[in-house]
C-alpha cells in the first residue's frame, strides 16, 4: 500500500502522491508553519541542528497560539528522531505549554489519575468492609461499576500473596 496513489470507494476516486519524508529536503519543510514539525524528519545529516533551526522560527511566529500548537507539534514529532534531552534543552517548555494540544494531553492524564486514584480508593473501602452504599456515596462511582471493583476484589483476595520481606520498625 506504500506506494499506491489512488484511492476508489464507489463513486469517489482521489489520485495522490506518496511523499516519503526522509527524502524531502529540509529546507521545503521549513518555508511553511504548518510543515516545521516535520523537519527534524526530513533529509537532514543532523536532525539536532534542524530542530535549532525550527526552534528559531518557532520563536518568530507572531501568533502565539499557533506557536505555542507549532512547539507541541514539533516536540512530539521530533521524538522519533531525537531524545527527549535534547528536545527539551531546544524548544522553550513554557510555549507548548499554553498549546491546546499539551492542555489536552495535560487534563486527559489528571482524569485518568484521578478515576486510578478514587478505584484505588473504593477498593480499600471494599477490602475494609464498608458497604456498597456508602462505597457508591463516597466515591461517585455507580453500583455497578462498585460491583465490578469488588468481584476484581474477591478475586485477588483469593490470590496467593508472594512472599513479602518483614521490615523491621527500627532505623
Amino acid at each position: 500500500m506504500v506506494y499506491e496513489t489512488k484511492f476508489e470507494l464507489r463513486e469517489l476516486i482521489h489520485n495522490f502522491n506518496v511523499i516519503r519524508l526522509w527524502e524531502q529536503p529540509t529546507e521545503i519543510l521549513q518555508q511553511y508553519q504548518g510543515l516545521l514539525p516535520f523537519a527534524t524528519l526530513s533529509q537532514t545529516s543532523n536532525p539536532e541542528e534542524t530542530l535549532r533551526q525550527v526552534a528559531r522560527q518557532i520563536e518568530n511566529i507572531a501568533d502565539k497560539q499557533i506557536q505555542s500548537n507549532v512547539a507541541a507539534s514539533t516536540a512530539i514529532i521530533s521524538g522519533i528522531a531525537l531524545t527527549k534531552e535534547i528536545i527539551q534543552r531546544l524548544l522553550r517548555s513554557e510555549i507548548m505549554k499554553e498549546s491546546v494540544i499539551y492542555q489536552d494531553i495535560l487534563l486527559e492524564g489528571k482524569a485518568e489519575g484521578k478515576a486510578e486514584t478514587i478505584r484505588q480508593i473504593a477498593l480499600n473501602m471494599l477490602r475494609s468492609n464498608v458497604s456498597l452504599d456508602l462505597v457508591t456515596q463516597f466515591t461517585g462511582l455507580t453500583l455497578k461499576q462498585v460491583q465490578k471493583l469488588q468481584k476484581i476484589s474477591a478475586k485477588q483476595s483469593q490470590m496467593p500473596k508472594a512472599s513479602k520481606p518483614k521490615r523491621s520498625l527500627t532505623t
